[in-house]
């Protein structure tokens, strides 16, 4: 009878050292390519200047990135995550121009982002904020992203943000907006959707907004001074308790929303005026008092130098009230109330935007947005612009992409720079060359009209002599 071996013993009984070893081998195996993924993202990072820690549950940031040299990062996308807190180490890389945050966890904002002075893109939405700290209005953002949190107030000191241009604070518990918000003079989109506002600040009316999102709130009324926001594009006002303009009214469109307001404004400044008018039944009873003589021997008017006395003082205080009144309400009413000067002065503004929209649609075949100014904001356009006249003008192009489809501000300066570069190569003159801030801050559309102009008549006297 052959002799057989021992009995194998079932998994259970297994020793315990052996069993831990299957298992952490097991482990190891599981969590590797999770680990080269995220070592990838790093090495990719060092290399190209763009981490891509999205969605990969992190708790804290990769204690291993402390490896690779991270100091000229310009993009960071930290969203998706479990983060808690902005990490230390992402506000150290001071070389940083956008961040996202977008959908974590994160309670609170720590002063030292206030290191990242290049940063000019902020996206920490869908978090746990209760308090947006004065420190984010220190540093240079374009773009502040803060929708879809728990904040019932803004600083005081958001005026500071002086090259803001988007602001969302949707989805928010905000009861009033700070009146420093005014400031924000390059801001151009605004959005406070859902919320709790009762009240319109008046002088967001001073602001170039294209676009404005104030739905889902409890505001009444909307101020007569927002008729002069003639830049606005998207009115966004729906699920308001509005009464003035009346519901009727709000229904129709922007267009008609303005036609109220402005009305509204020509009636109380019509009520203003009357106000001022001098009371001409008080003069008229001087008359029946009037006399050569009195009893005290005091020099006394006669009846016809007193109703003069009366027409000259009717006369003045009506010019003086009539002047004062017009000016301000031609100032301050649409363009059709302004004065003559400066409709001819808009006219030919107008004029000259719609040339330099025409040159570039017609020399590159397209067809560009309403808003003018922040299609050529980037740069690439002008760059197409100067490449389609003389090829090779500008050797390379930054263009949005659909994974990032708004460019860094370095980017979109490098562009603008290589632009008028070549527009000097190509014979433009200094005195008509744009600055840089005129096509980056939409603040020069006319110069820009005027280097493109420029830039075309120097082209066209090239062929001439060249045929």
């Amino acid at each position: 009878m052959a002799t057989l071996g021992p009995e194998p013993r079932p998994h259970s009984q297994l020793p315990s050292a052996a069993l831990q070893t299957n298992l952490s081998g097991l482990g190891s195996s599981t969590n590797l390519p999770l680990n080269r993924g995220l070592e990838r993202a790093l090495e990719d990072a060092a290399n190209s200047g763009f981490l891509n820690l999205s969605a990969r549950k992190l708790k804290e940031f990769p204690r291993t990135a402390s490896n690779y040299d991270l100091t000229d990062t310009v993009e960071a996308d930290l969203s998706k995550n479990r983060l808690m807190d902005i990490p230390s180490e992402v506000c150290h890389l001071v070389s940083l121009e956008m961040l996202n945050l977008y959908h974590n966890c994160i309670k609170s904002i720590p002063d030292t982002i206030i290191s990242l002075q290049s940063l000019t893109c902020l996206n920490i939405s869908r978090n746990q904020l209760s308090v947006l700290p004065a420190c984010v209005c220190g540093l240079p953002l374009r773009v502040l992203n803060a929708s879809n949190n728990k904040l019932n107030a803004l600083p005081e000191s958001i005026g500071q943000l002086t090259n803001l241009m988007e602001l969302d604070v949707s989805c928010n518990e905000i009861t009033a907006l700070p009146r420093h918000t005014g400031q924000l003079k390059a801001l151009r989109e605004l959005n406070v959707h859902r919320n709790l506002l009762c009240v319109l600040p008046e002088d967001l009316a001073d602001l170039p907004l294209v676009k404005f999102d104030f739905s889902c709130n409890k505001v009444s009324t909307i101020p007569v001074c927002y008729r002069k926001m003639t830049q606005l594009q998207s009115l966004q006002l729906e699920n308001n308790p509005l009464q003035s303009p009346p519901a009727q009214i709000c229904m129709k469109g922007k267009i008609h929303i303005f036609k109220y307001l402005t009305m509204e404004a020509c009636r109380s400044d019509k009520m203003v005026d009357a106000l001022y008018l001098p009371d001409i039944d008080q003069h008229k009873k001087l008359d029946s008092d009037s006399g050569v003589g009195s009893d005290n021997g005091d020099k006394r008017l006669s009846a016809t130098e007193v109703s003069l006395c009366v027409c000259v003082c009717v006369c003045v205080c009506v010019c003086v009230t009539v002047f004062f009144r017009t000016h301000k309400t031609l100032e301050s009413v649409d363009p059709q109330f302004t004065m003559r000067r400066k409709m001819e002065q808009l006219r030919e503004e107008l004029e000259l935007i719609e040339q330099l929209r025409e040159s570039i649609e017609s020399r590159l075949k397209v067809v560009l947005p309403e808003d003018l100014g922040s299609s050529l904001m980037d740069g690439v356009v002008l760059c197409h612009l100067v490449n389609h006249i003389r090829p090779r003008s500008v050797a390379s192009i930054h263009v949005p992409s659909p994974a990032v489809p708004k460019l860094s501000m370095a980017k979109c300066r490098r562009n603008v720079e290589n632009f008028l570069d070549a527009c000097r190569k190509m014979g433009v003159p200094e005195d008509k060359l744009c600055l840089p801030h005129h096509i980056l801050e939409e603040k020069g559309l006319i110069k820009v009209g005027i280097t493109v102009q420029a830039l075309l008549d120097e082209t066209s006297a090239s062929e001439t002599l060249i045929t």
